[in-house]
This record gives structure tokens, C-alpha cells and sequence, in this order.
């Protein structure tokens, strides 16, 4: 939409973006979703879009550096969201929903940033670099400073806080980490402690790709899931150690998403399966999505 304005004999045009078509995610961190507001926000370019799907209506955050967005996620109260973004001395930046602001920029790392998320009681952000960055960060954002760090030698593609902030975890190529931020509570000093971290015990899966994590909730807080590329469902116990897993039965697996009683993991081809969080039984396959271009009302049977 353009608007014009008349100053002395000459024009100013203002441009306004109303919609983004696409999508530039390339992974499960570039999507986020917020349960209280119902927005879904998604990377595309430089631009975060916060999409009310009830309504089918966009708002927009552009990064302000231009710099392709990354990784974003939501703060538990889904007041904030964090974002990562690429390139050389890319920043972790702190947006205002509402006000679609900006209102911090942390910055730390060299290249670029695949993870960001917030602990559950929004006293941190943990940033995770690439794998040619290759740094953990642990962000204390409102006082703007890196209470601890260390590296990772492996690409990560997810990370997940547990419910009660004690840790996260990271995973991917053959790679489930537990980080413990214990010691961060006490730390008066001005440079970043090392960040204390624990393989999981992966036993005959350690040569999978794990895709996505995903730390319990309720009764099943002790328990992290995680999925492989491959198609396995897996838990890992209080002791880091994988204790089960469940076949999919699917060619790709991509994410997981749960809640305390339910697990959905989100396979090939539009795939959803569903299972139950105490025993990995499995509960149901959702519906496929129609095909673009669809009329969803002219459709008289299930596929």
C-alpha cells in the first residue's frame, strides 16, 4: 500500500507491507507458536510474520539489521519474541509483540544463530550458534550479558528447557545434550562461567540425526523426547539415558510438539501422529491438510 503525501510542490511516498507471501524457514526453529494469543509467527527474509490464522491476517517485525531471520520463539507470557538471524556478527534481538519493537540486542556471536528459546520462568534466553560458530550461550536478557557458555562440536537443530528452567537440552546429528544451569544462579561475576553439559547415553541410536526435542511436561517433567530424521520416536529418562523408543512408521520425521498427556509428531508427506506421553502408545493419526487450491467443501470423503 502506498500512500502519498504533497510537501512543497514534490511527493513523498510512505510504503506500508500488508502481506507476505512464503516462507524462508528451513527448520522447526523458524516457526513458533504462541498458545495464549493463538499467533503463529514464521521467518520469511528479514521479516517475521505474526499471523493470526482465526482471522487470516498478518502483522510484521523487520529486523532492522536486514539480515535473513533464522530462529524465533515466543516468551512464555507471549509478550516477547527472541529472534536469531545470519550472516557475520548476527544478534540475538528481543521484539515487543503488541508494539512490534524492538527492545534488546544481545550480541555474542560470530556466525550465524540456528536456536534461540526462553526458559520456562523467562529469566533466560539460550542462543545457539551454527556449526561454524559452534557456541551455547546463556543469556541473562534483561541485564544484557552471557551468565555462561561453552561450544558444541556437532550441527544442533533443536533445543528445549525443562519446566522447571533447571536445564535444556540440545539435539542433532548424533547429538542429545543436557545443559545445566545450576551454577548460573550464583554467578556474581562480570565474564560468562562455563556452561556445565552431559551427553545423553544414546546406546544403539547414536549414529541418528536427532531433528527435534521436546522436554515433559507434569507427571512426565523427568522424561525429555526427542525425534530422528529416520523416524523414531524416543525418551530419555531423569539419568540422560535413552530408555525407549516407538517407530513411526514413516520415510522422514520432523518435530514433536506436546502437552502433558499427548505427544504429535509431525512426519513426511503431511503426516501427524499422535502419542500418549506416559508409555509411548500410540493414539491416532490426524487428518492429512488438503492440497492448496482445494475446495475443502466440494470434498465428500476422508483421504
Amino acid at each position: 500500500m502506498k500512500r502519498a503525501v504533497q510537501k512543497t510542490g514534490s511527493f513523498m511516498f510512505f510504503v506500508t507491507l500488508e502481506k507476505v507471501l512464503g516462507i524462508t524457514a528451513t527448520g522447526n526453529s523458524g516457526l513458533a507458536f504462541d498458545p495464549r494469543s493463538g499467533l503463529v509467527a514464521y521467518a520469511a527474509g528479514c521479516v517475521v510474520v505474526l499471523l493470526n490464522p482465526k482471522k487470516n491476517r498478518q502483522h510484521h517485525i523487520i529486523n532492522t539489521s536486514r539480515k535473513t531471520i533464522t530462529a524465533l520463539s515466543f516468551s512464555p507470557d507471549g509478550k516477547y519474541l527472541v529472534t536469531g538471524e545470519s550472516g557475520h556478527l548476527p544478534a540475538v534481538r528481543l521484539w515487543d509483540v503488541a508494539e512490534r519493537r524492538q527492545v534488546a540486542e544481545l550480541q555474542k556471536h560470530k556466525y550465524s544463530i540456528s536456536c534461540v528459546a526462553f526458559s520456562p520462568n523467562s529469566k533466560y534466553i539460550v542462543s545457539v550458534g551454527n556449526q561454524h560458530d559452534m557456541m551455547v550461550n546463556v543469556w541473562a536478557w534483561k541485564k544484557d550479558v552471557v551468565v555462561a557458555a561453552n561450544k558444541v562440536s556437532s550441527k544442533v537443530t533443536g533445543v528445549s528447557f525443562s519446566e522447571d528452567s533447571s536445564y535444556f537440552v540440545t539435539v542433532g546429528n548424533r547429538h542429545v545434550k543436557f545443559w545445566y544451569l545450576d551454577h548460573c544462579k550464583a554467578n556474581k561475576a562480570s565474564a560468562p562461567v562455563p556452561l556445565l553439559g552431559r551427553s545423553g547415553l544414546l546406546g544403539e541410536l547414536k549414529n541418528n540425526f536427532f531433528c527435534d526435542v521436546a522436554c515433559g511436561r507434569g507427571p512426565q517433567s523427568d522424561s525429555t523426547f526427542c525425534i530422528t530424521s529416520s523416524g523414531l520416536l524416543c525418551e530419555f529418562n531423569s539419568k540422560r539415558m535413552l530408555d525407549k523408543w516407538v517407530d513411526l512408521r514413516t520415510g522422514v520425521a520432523h518435530s514433536l510438539s506436546l502437552s502433558e498427556d499427548l505427544i504429535f509428531c509431525g512426519c513426511a508427506d503431511g503426516t501427524v501422529r499422535g502419542f500418549n506421553s506416559t508409555d509411548l502408545r500410540f493414539v491416532c493419526t490426524l487428518p492429512r491438510p488438503h492440497p492448496l487450491g482445494s475446495d475443502v467443501s466440494a470434498i465428500t470423503e476422508a483421504r
